[in-house]
């Protein structure tokens, strides 16, 4: 089993993941809000350069170079993305989440890295493969990959519509009709989907949909690690927007090699 460690950066606890100890990474908890990433960046590797995102719950994924086009124009502050992979070594790259699941991607080969933001939309919108793609058009081999998912709102609290469901399981079964689509997730051996009392509404397990589109992609089970922590569940470490309704976050990033 992977392993998940908690560390200090500056007397305070970040995670990190056995899967990904080659890179310089963590996923923070709310104890260091609001420090930005380039705060954050000096916990891991101060002379990385920062990247980070106006995140839009889609699936688009840039480089730092695409990053710096979109700055230069002037027209934005942020590039608006929800995921960032690296081309060189030394950049750090990070999302921020709240209930949403932080995606981290290390390649043992290249050294390089990503770093995805993985809402219900963009887990919907395959967000997770997309990097993937990306990655490999740079010369990634899949079995090369590292991926951890980081604390995230865990199916059993997260009740959702059935039409939003439907919307993600179409991403791993691709079925028009609603009902059977709904039926044949719940029949899946590693089911995202939870029964719930309320009709019309079932709990939905992200990080397990994320999961499957990994594993459909024929990357295995090994090379890939997923958090034991709920963030509406661990109010002691993590920010839960659907616990309290603030508009605050916590960081995620990791460093590519030198």
């Amino acid at each position: 089993m992977h392993t998940w460690h908690w560390r200090n950066g500056e007397e305070l606890p970040y995670l990190t993941c056995s899967l990904l100890e080659l890179w310089p990474h963590g996923f923070f908890t709310q104890q260091f809000w609001p420090r930005s990433p380039h705060e954050l960046t000096k916990v891991l590797r101060p002379e990385a350069s920062v990247y980070r995102l106006q995140q839009v719950h889609g699936n688009t994924v840039l480089t730092p170079q695409e990053v710096d086009r979109v700055l230069s124009t002037g027209e934005n502050d942020l590039a608006l993305a929800d995921g960032l992979i690296s081309e060189q070594s030394l950049q750090a790259l990070w999302v921020a989440s709240a209930d949403c699941t932080p995606v981290l991607i290390g390649d043992v080969k290249t050294g390089q890295v990503a770093a995805l933001h993985a809402g219900w939309r963009g887990t919907a919108a395959k967000i997770v493969p997309q990097a993937i793609a990306r990655l490999q058009a740079q010369g990634s081999k899949l079995d090369d990959l590292r991926i951890a998912m980081g604390p995230a709102i865990a199916g059993e609290v997260y009740q959702v519509s059935v039409e939003v469901a439907g919307e993600i399981g179409n991403s791993i079964i691709p079925e028009s009709d609603h009902q059977k689509m709904i039926a044949a997730l719940h029949n899946l051996p590693n089911s995202p989907l939870l029964a719930d009392s309320e009709p019309g509404k079932v709990r939905l397990d992200v990080r397990q949909v994320n999961a499957l589109q990994i594993d459909m992609l024929g990357i295995s089970a090994q090379q890939v690690a997923i958090a034991p922590y709920c963030t509406f569940q661990t109010p002691e470490h993590f920010f839960s927007y659907r616990r309290e309704k603030e508009k605050k976050v916590q960081w995620s990033g990791i460093v590519s090699l030198a």
